[in-house]
């Protein structure tokens, strides 16, 4: 999963899956699902998202993995991570 925020836009994308795109649906104004040929949900479109969610925060929980919960302000720390997590915060 890739979460992507574009500030020109002021819109978030969250990509749950490599599989391309073939139907988006607006399930409310300014939130679109992508959907593959399947008919499997593979992104979230958020339009106008620093209104929407809370960008400054994400919080991952109940993961099969050890994360920790960062802000944009905070430094990464990524010393109790696994090896094949890789993380990155811009600011």
């Amino acid at each position: 999963m890739k979460l992507d925020y574009y500030p020109d836009t002021d819109s978030l994308y969250i990509d749950l899956s490599e599989r391309p795109s073939v139907e988006r649906r607006e399930i409310s104004e300014g939130i679109v699902l992508d959907y593959d040929a399947e008919g499997h949900l593979v992104g979230i479109d958020i339009d106008n998202a620093s209104r929407k969610v809370d960008l400054k925060q994400l919080t991952l929980s109940k993961l099969p993995l050890i994360v920790q919960t960062i802000s944009a302000n905070s430094a990464l720390q990524t010393d109790h991570l696994p090896r094949w997590l890789s993380l990155s915060v811009r600011q």
